[in-house]
């Protein structure tokens, strides 16, 4: 249980960090932090609590880490669902806590999105569905080689922290105004229950194309670095 209690935590600080910055501060009148500052909430939160229960769960906080883990030799099948479930669990609650928040100003709008991700009209940018799917496969997919090479006993561990934080930061500055940025199926559900609608219905995506590209992700790094992967 206290991996799975780690997990539901870490989760819930990485959507409360990240959803959280680009609800309640990415515009704020005169001192919004925009798509840098939120792309650089989104790497903290991962970095901080790579730091404070690595050592516990591994800190996945994400299905389709955890499912690339499995799918690289990292990480036992039996472990999947109740690790899935502790990511869902915690996504939610953090985007509770969020929309007491949000919801606590004059004139809050949940529909209009809550940082949900999105394609087509509900992308910033307006980027259709191909483009949408294959931002989230293939930077999920880098996402999980650098996971397993940062993390690689050959590696220096005390690193991978910084490493992974900073890949996630990356992702951000990169896909922001395509999709919103998921490669992360929990942090998608966790606000997309609230704001409904569109967002439920274009959730689809947001697990298919993550945890397809973890799998390819994960099959390339050992792929590159043979049996000791």
């Amino acid at each position: 249980m206290n991996k799975y209690s780690a997990e539901f935590l870490g989760t819930f600080w990485l959507v409360l960090g990240g959803c959280g910055s680009a609800v309640l501060a990415a515009a704020f009148p005169e001192v919004g932090i925009g798509l840098h500052g939120v792309s650089l909430a989104f790497g903290l939160t991962v970095l901080t609590m790579a730091f404070a229960i690595g050592h516990i769960s591994g800190c996945h906080l994400n299905p389709a880490v955890s499912i690339g883990l499995w799918a690289g030799g990292r990480f036992s099948g039996g472990q999947l669902l109740p690790y899935i479930l502790s990511q869902v669990l915690g996504a939610i609650a953090a985007g509770g806590v969020l929309y007491l928040i949000a919801s606590g100003q004059a004139g809050f709008d949940v529909t209009a999105g809550f940082a949900s991700n999105g394609y087509g009209e509900h992308s910033p940018g307006g980027y259709a569905l191909t483009a949408a799917l294959v931002a989230e496969v293939v930077l999920t997919a880098f996402f999980l080689f650098i996971i397993m090479g940062s993390t690689d006993q050959r590696a220096p561990a005390i690193l991978a922290p910084i490493a992974i934080g900073l890949t996630l930061t990356l992702i951000h500055l990169i896909s922001i105004p395509v999709t919103n940025t998921s490669v992360n199926p929990a942090r998608s559900t966790g606000v997309a229950v609230y704001a409904g609608g569109w967002a439920v219905d274009q959730l689809w995506l947001f697990w298919v194309a993550p945890i397809v590209g973890g799998i390819i992700g994960a099959l390339l790094y050992r792929a590159v670095a043979g049996n000791k992967a």
